[in-house]
């Protein structure tokens, strides 16, 4: 080690000894992922690109021996730290064919006691400051040869294990289901929360596993939002913000409507460009709707209303069930101050999304 920078190459006797042992074992690996928060100037440490590319490659070769006449092979992944446009262009370049998934880490908010956190998350040109990390690396990966894919590999908004009654707590949703939204308009395949138990930033509280509100918006997400993602523009005040998808195993589209304005109600009416269908026809099936609500607006709630009703495990922790709202297709979306709403309409016939 000098100046911070760690030199010479990645001795891997250790790590392939754990993945050999996980091979005799039989167990399933999704991927294996090389180093933490070393790239760019590190934190606390740092490797150049080019020595990260040979590092990576040699992982590339364990895993091939290792894995020989099994498939599916696990990912190789790296560099799993932040982005730093010149120090991930040079490591894309020379990594080649060596990492299938590349990854970066993402705490925009900054440190977890800062005492603004809930003003960043509800001012909307903060909000829009991370888009140029999506799309740089999107640029990067589309002007290289490679085939490798963007992942957020880490994230949880507000470092050193956020903020209790932010990071765990309603408001910590805008925030959330922005960068979900976002991320995915630039073509990141996987985010990856930070985390699911433990610290303020968990998505399950850490000492009674109730799931906390960002858990349900995760979960609402995962359930609503396809895989293909529309190009989506809101006309109006910025405090509002939108994104579409192809509706998840169903037909139609899904609308997320974030409004971060704290007094005004915003009626939204959807105009699609290349609908096939007559957006509004007599009989047509009704919107299905999720408002999500804290109670009585307090933002810092660690429990989340849906329509109006209490999101809640039962005794025997099983999560409720999640029931939109049916509303009349022509009628304007409405979203409250402060709310979040879901909206899948399924009567819309979109080329994108056949």
């Amino acid at each position: 080690m000098k100046s911070g920078s760690a030199v010479g190459p990645w001795n891997y006797t250790n790590a392939e000894s754990l993945i050999r042992y996980t091979v005799r074992k039989k167990y399933t690996i999704h991927g294996w992922e090389l180093g933490n928060e070393l790239c760019g100037s590190g934190i606390g440490a740092s490797v150049a690109a080019d020595q990260y590319a040979s590092d990576v490659a040699a992982l590339r070769n364990i895993v091939e021996n290792a894995y020989r006449g099994i498939e599916p092979k696990p990912l190789v992944i790296a560099p799993g730290g932040f982005f730093d446009s010149d120090w991930f262009k040079e490591f894309i370049s020379k990594s080649g064919k060596s990492a299938d998934v590349i990854t970066h880490h993402i705490y925009n908010l900054g440190p977890g006691v800062d005492d603004h956190l809930t003003e960043k998350i509800l001012d909307p040109s903060y909000l829009d400051g991370e888009a140029n990390t999506f799309s740089s690396l999107k640029g990067i990966l589309q002007s290289s040869s490679t085939s490798v894919k963007s992942w957020v590999g880490e994230a949880g908004g507000a470092y050193n294990s956020g903020h209790h009654l932010v990071s765990d707590a309603f408001v910590y949703s805008f925030w959330y289901l922005d960068q979900l939204g976002m991320s995915a308009v630039y073509d990141t395949r996987t985010y990856c929360r930070q985390s699911l138990i433990g610290g303020n930033y968990g998505l399950l509280n850490t000492s009674t596993f109730v799931p906390n509100p960002d858990y349900y918006s995760a979960l609402l997400w995962h359930r609503l939002m396809g895989g293909r993602v529309l190009l989506t523009t809101f006309y109006g005040t910025k405090k509002i913000r939108t994104y579409a998808h192809c509706a998840k195993e169903s037909k139609g589209i899904t609308i997320l409507v974030l409004n971060l304005d704290n007094s005004t109600t915003v009626q939204v009416n959807v105009a699609l460009k290349f609908n096939k269908l007559p957006y509004r026809r007599v009989g047509e099936p009704a919107r299905r709707e999720y408002h999500l609500t804290a109670p009585d607006r307090n933002l810092h709630s660690q429990t989340m209303l849906l329509n109006g009703k209490m999101l809640s495990v039962n005794s025997a922790g099983e999560i409720p069930p999640l029931e939109p709202l049916y509303v009349n297709s022509r009628k304007p979306i409405i979203v409250g101050p402060l709310s979040i709403v879901f909206a899948h309409i399924p009567n819309v016939l979109l080329s994108a999304c056949s």
